[in-house]
């Protein structure tokens, strides 16, 4: 039982965006990838200082973890406003599943050097994940705000469906985009080990 904490926000890790994560992690890991699931609230209790304080987690981890390849930051998309929620639908064989988005951001307004490359990197796997499944994915939403993908190359933002879809939904999702991503993913990392 879920008691719904308004706002279509919650601190329950079992009911949020974590949750898609996890899923995501795991579908992830199958193919071997090394994994490593940052579950930190960073927009709560305030959502304007969450890229402040999740910059700081990146680069602590980088620190940690120098041959880091990939950050993805895994939100929802909110479209809608106080009176119509929507919600994204994968047309799938019958199975209920959000859609997914990648936002990249560019250089209108900070430097960031990098952004083609993260660009491209979000090409291929929109490709693949398209290639499994012709509604999954949304177009690419190139965006003048960096949100810290200048940190890293490889950093995307992946929305996983609408404040409008279920957990349910957006974890399968994520869970069809890690079996057509996680073999493109596993080849670059074979390839930049060889």
């Amino acid at each position: 039982v879920y008691e719904p904490s308004g706002d279509w926000r919650t601190t329950d890790a079992q009911q949020s965006v974590i949750a898609v994560g996890e899923a995501l992690k795991a579908a992830l890991e199958r193919y071997g990838l090394r994994v490593l699931h940052d579950t930190e609230l960073y927009d709560w209790p305030s959502y304007s200082s969450a890229y402040v304080r999740s910059s700081e987690a990146i680069e602590a981890y980088l620190q940690t973890y120098p041959d880091l390849a990939m950050v993805i930051d895994l939100h929802r998309d909110a479209i809608g406003d106080e009176e119509t929620i929507y919600k994204t639908v994968a047309d799938t064989d019958g199975q209920p599943m959000a859609q997914l988005m990648f936002v990249v951001g560019t250089d209108q307004n900070l430097p960031h050097p990098n952004w083609r490359e993260n660009l491209k990197l979000a090409l291929i796997l929109q490709q693949a994940a398209l290639a499994c499944c012709e509604t999954l994915m949304r177009p690419i939403d190139l965006s003048s705000c960096r949100y810290n993908q200048q940190l890293t190359p490889g950093s995307l933002i992946l929305e996983a469906g609408t404040c409008g879809n279920t957990l349910s939904e957006a974890v399968a999702a994520v869970e069809c985009f890690a079996e057509a991503a996680g073999p493109v993913l596993a080849a670059m990392v074979e390839g930049d080990a060889a």
